[in-house]
């Protein structure tokens, strides 16, 4: 009998999610996911490439990476320690993301913040692009807003994390040899 985290978009409905529950089945849902604007007329590997690089500085900066790698942790001691495994059921918020991020500045987590709604707008933003639209010049055009959006948003993560920097404040959990986390804000003091 294999547990099952399913780390995704959706579903998002409270009914659907709790279909997947019944089953056995852990999750992670995250509402801040964009969607890339996979159009041939737009897309090629440079442009995936860029908007993914986009995507993950704002997933890792404001919180949603630390979120999901702390659901597997909790899940991984539980293993470790021979109980019965309670799989995580979350539905990610860009709120919830940010609590997780760390951050010490309210300008930083303000920024990450606007960066994690940007990041679900672009999903909004492009969906109509990938799925409805025919005309080449609107597919292209709007593929092209929900990428510009993507950076936008990337570099704002970037401008919090560099407030955290300037003030010697980055939250930071690394794990130890031994599977445990530890923490440390300041660059030079040793993870605690």
């Amino acid at each position: 009998d294999k547990k099952v985290i399913v780390i995704s978009d959706g579903p998002t409905k409270k009914d659907d999610r709790k279909a997947l529950e019944d089953a056995g089945f852990g999750y992670i849902i995250m509402k801040v996911d964009p969607l890339i604007g996979a159009k041939t007329e737009f897309l090629d590997p440079v442009e995936m490439a860029s908007f993914n690089s986009d995507a993950m500085k704002v997933l890792s900066t404001c919180g949603v990476v630390r979120l999901i790698q702390e659901a597997f942790d909790a899940v991984i001691a539980q293993a470790d320690a021979g109980k019965d495994l309670e799989l995580p059921h979350l539905l990610v918020s860009a709120q919830k993301a940010v609590e997780s991020a760390g951050f010490n500045n309210p300008y930083a987590k303000a920024k990450a913040l606007a960066a994690l709604h940007m990041t679900d707008k672009v999903a909004e933003i492009n969906f109509p692009a990938c799925f409805m639209m025919k005309d080449i010049e609107q597919v292209t055009l709007t593929t092209a807003t929900g990428h510009e959006m993507m950076r936008a948003a990337a570099q704002l993560a970037i401008d919090a994390r560099e407030i955290e920097k300037g003030n010697d404040a980055v939250f930071r959990q690394p794990h130890m040899k031994d599977g445990s986390l530890k923490t440390k804000t300041k660059l030079y003091e040793k993870p605690q």
